[in-house]
This record gives C-alpha cells, sequence and structure tokens, in this order.
C-alpha cells in the first residue's frame, strides 16, 4: 500500500521557522523525484520545491528561493522541507508528491499538512 505521511506543521509567527517531512511507503522512494505543493485559502495549488531521486539537483518557486530547502534521506523513504523567514503568505496546506522519474505519469500524493504563519 502506498503512502505518503507529511508532518511537521502547525502555528509559527512570522520569521519564525518550521520543517516538515513526508515519509514514504509502499514503493521503490530512490526512484522517485519528490516535490512540495502547497494549496493556500481561494488559491490553487503551486509548486513550491523539487528534488531529483538521487537528491543531486534541486528547484524552487522564486517565492521561495533562499528560505526554503528541500532534502531527502532515501535510507529513511524520507523527504524534508526546511521553511526559514516564513511569511504570512506562505501558510497553506503543503503536500509532498513523489513520481517515478522514468514515467512521471505514476505519481502519489500525501494528505497535506497545514501551516499556519500568524503573530
Amino acid at each position: 500500500q502506498v503512502q505518503l505521511v507529511e508532518s511537521g506543521g502547525g502555528l509559527v509567527q512570522p520569521g519564525g521557522s518550521l520543517r516538515l517531512s513526508c515519509a514514504a511507503s509502499g514503493f521503490t522512494f530512490s526512484n522517485f523525484a519528490m516535490s512540495w505543493y502547497r494549496q493556500g485559502p481561494g488559491k490553487e495549488r503551486e509548486l513550491v520545491a523539487f528534488i531529483t531521486s538521487a537528491g543531486g539537483s534541486t528547484k524552487y518557486a522564486d517565492s521561495v528561493k533562499g528560505r526554503f530547502t528541500i532534502a531527502r534521506d532515501n535510507a529513511k523513504n524520507t523527504v524534508y522541507l526546511q521553511m526559514n523567514r516564513l511569511k504570512p503568505e506562505d501558510a497553506a496546506v503543503y503536500y509532498c508528491k513523489g513520481h517515478y522519474e522514468l514515467n512521471p505519469l505514476l505519481s502519489y500524493w500525501g494528505q497535506g499538512t497545514q501551516v499556519t504563519v500568524s503573530s
């Protein structure tokens, strides 16, 4: 059974930090590129960060460059999103997604974790 389980969300003040985790099971994690997406209230889901299967390449949305860092540990089947200097506009439900690098049509989504940025 394929599962992607996000954790680490919560309430943080502007300027604060959070680290999200996404634990994968039921598939060969090391064959999958991983991404973090987010969806704020009334907004479309957007790509935040991406990392290749081996972790050798990453990409970020312009809005989070220099503040967020994506990383993965293939031994632990987990992908992380370190979020620093959080802003109110970063508040959203954050989702992790995995897609098979040899066939991007094969993809899995997690259930999401809420991040609230407020004083």
